[in-house]
């Protein structure tokens, strides 16, 4: 397998209209939605073997949302379904095109409740990368399983990715969450973040200094999207910005997760591929990184078109681009 994503699958609400406040909004539609869910959607759609592990509710929208998924290409054999606990939705509104405004309803939903002992051990131990959020973090069962899932996948050679993706009104506090990223950082090989987050966990503004504070904790790469400015890349070989493409922005959300999913594509398409980003001091040998400069501008050039392009569309999983059209964009834009 490519790529395993583990994490929250859920329902997006979203707002009918742009422009306006949570408070204000006249009407929702439901779309798929929750961050890994979407990496796994969009990996699958840029040709990647991609799986997903998780839970959903024993319920209609579940069920749904494992079609989805299944429809898309995507492995399910590993989602789970809770009979005592609803699919989470989430609400979002957008007071415009670059900005939203979430509200969860997961009191607790069923993606907090995947426990340890039921993840597929076949299905992590195939993995070539393994991807994760910080959501399935914040409590238990579901912060045991994730951290048994990276310790498992990285064990078996895996690449791991951890994309921050920050919603500070899922946490019990600001301290907590700094205090939970900061203590799985050092587990993954790629630490993907915005700039938002990445001032959270550095301290810092400056995009140098910020990346460097996380990559003393043991990655091999830090990545920071910028929204419509591209994104920012540092290794131990070197760092650079990467600029964006100009896009008639219609929803900006789930950009990163587009963004995430053309990535991994990139880093697992290097010569090295099969071989974690992992460090020698850890028992698990030399780092196997797309280090030189130039390759990870290619890399992140095209995981840019990936967001640019989602940016274009409503939604999240419905508007993810294929393998296509981001060469067909990247081709024009060249």
């Amino acid at each position: 397998m490519d790529l395993v994503c583990l994490g929250e699958l859920l329902v997006d609400m979203f707002s009918a209209e742009l422009g306006t406040g949570l408070g204000y909004v006249s009407a929702f539609r439901p779309v798929p939605g929750g961050a890994p869910a979407n990496v796994s959607v969009a990996a699958a759609r840029l040709g990647l073997a991609s799986a997903f592990i998780g839970k959903v509710g024993d319920d209609a929208f579940g069920r749904r949302l494992a079609e989805v998924l299944q429809g898309e290409g995507v492995d399910v054999r590993a989602l789970r379904f809770d009979r005592e606990a609803c699919t989470t939705l989430a609400f979002i509104a957008q007071p415009d095109a670059n900005t939203a405004e979430f509200l969860f309803y997961r009191n607790p939903g069923a993606d907090m409740r995947l426990a340890a002992d039921e993840l597929d051990l076949d299905l992590l131990d195939s993995a070539r990368a393994f991807h994760f959020g910080s959501i399935s973090l914040i409590g238990e069962p579901s912060r045991s399983a994730t951290l048994a899932a990276v310790r498992r996948t990285r064990a078996a050679g895996a690449l791991i990715s951890f994309d921050v993706n920050y919603r500070p009104s899922l946490w019990p506090s600001r301290q907590e969450a700094i205090e939970a990223i900061m203590a799985t950082v050092p587990l993954a090989d790629t630490v993907k973040v915005n700039d938002t987050e990445l001032r959270l966990l550095s301290g810092s503004d400056d995009l140098e200094a910020g990346s460097a504070a996380l990559l003393r904790l043991g990655p091999s790469l830090c990545v920071v999207t910028l929204g419509p400015d591209g994104s920012f890349f540092a290794s131990g070989e070197g760092s650079g910005r990467v600029p964006g493409f100009a896009v008639k922005t219609v929803d900006a959300t789930g950009c990163g997760d587009a963004f995430a999913a053309g990535l991994l594509r990139g880093l697992l398409a290097d010569p090295c591929r099969g071989r974690p980003l992992a460090k020698a001091s850890l028992g698990f040998g030399a780092p196997c990184l797309p280090a030189a400069p130039e390759r990870l501008r290619a890399v992140l050039r095209y995981a840019n078109a990936v967001g640019a392009l989602k940016a274009t569309r409503r939604g999240v999983i419905p508007a993810l681009p294929r393998a296509a059209e981001v060469d067909e964009f990247l081709a024009r834009s060249a």
